[in-house]
């Protein structure tokens, strides 16, 4: 592993590829996914992709289960936190489909 802390892999992988691959995960029958089922899928996400899970996700809410919301959540790494928006890209029965995107600098 390098030197570089896993929030420095997270914003250098986020700088070459701009947004996380979608993430797809079961909507309750609230029409929403649950807060810990977003974070869950969140940090697996950024595992797959920096090589390293961040210390804690950490979101405000459930995720409501339709196109085009948006959600601010918060990462813990080891470097320091950096904010991340969800955005919904699908919602086919009760599969949920959205992207990652980690803001580029950490939260000062």
């Amino acid at each position: 592993m390098s030197n570089f802390g896993i929030g420095q892999r997270i914003a250098a992988t986020v700088a070459a590829i701009a947004a996380m691959s979608a993430c797809s995960i079961g909507a309750s029958s609230g029409k929403s996914v649950k807060q810990a089922d977003v974070e869950k899928q969140i940090a697996d996400q950024l595992a797959a992709k920096a090589g390293e899970r961040p210390t804690s996700v950490s979101c405000p809410d459930n995720l409501k289960a339709k196109k085009g919301t948006t959600m601010r959540c918060t990462l813990a790494a080891s470097s320091g936190r950096y904010g991340l928006r969800v955005t919904v890209t699908s919602v086919k029965d009760n599969t949920v489909n959205f992207d990652i995107k980690v803001d580029d600098k950490p939260i000062p």
